[in-house]
């Protein structure tokens, strides 16, 4: 997994960000649109590539991620700031792509999804992070939506656990043991090189 960027003075990426979604909800609870425009466009590469991963079904990406962003324009005073902004917004992603889930029982795979290269540029497109990607993304395919979530948001989005329980709606423990035997799945299906990558 890759490590996180470190900013001038030591202030990780993450924390930076972290800091303007806050400022940017905070707006967005006073009705700013421009404020939820920036939010929005903050937040789409990441929940695109979440949402492809867990839905398999591409045409219900962008419906669910704009059901979402409803959800935080509609409601942004529920964001209670014990979280991140983040931990927030995918958990709504998360409800909202289960009822989707729901809703469309017709198992829809997305022939193309391991080609498409991931909407977030940074050190992820290097050849070897692709191959592992592409190679991870295949092999998720085959996983329940619980296990694809967990796996998606620890090497994705370098989530950890209790952020993700917290997404989830679900102890520890529960994440712990659903990321335990997605590991053991994904391991059977992973080529030999990337299988210890997991």
């Amino acid at each position: 997994m890759l490590g996180r960027q470190v900013a001038a003075g030591g202030e990780t990426v993450a924390r930076r960000d972290a800091d303007a979604d806050a400022r940017l909800i905070a707006q967005v609870v006073g009705r700013d649109l421009r404020a939820f425009e920036a939010l929005y466009r903050r937040f789409h590469p990441r929940l695109s590539r979440f949402l492809v991963n867990i839905l398999r079904r591409p045409h219900l990406v962008e419906e669910v991620l704009n059901d979402t962003m409803l959800v935080v324009w509609t409601h942004p005073d529920r964001y209670n700031g014990r979280s991140k902004v983040s931990t927030w917004v995918f958990a709504i992603a998360w409800r909202k792509a289960l009822k989707a889930l729901r809703r469309h029982q017709d198992p829809i795979e997305d022939a193309k999804a391991d080609a498409r290269p991931s909407p977030e540029p940074g050190p992820e497109q290097q050849m070897d992070g692709q191959q592992v990607r592409a190679a991870l993304r295949t092999a998720m395919a085959g996983l329940s939506p619980e296990h694809r979530t967990v796996v998606d948001l620890t090497y994705f989005h370098e989530m950890g656990y209790r952020e993700i329980a917290e997404i989830m709606e679900c102890p520890v423990d529960t994440v712990k043991t659903r990321m335990f035997h997605a590991r053991r799945r994904l391991r059977e299906r992973l080529p030999g090189r990337f299988s210890d990558w997991i």
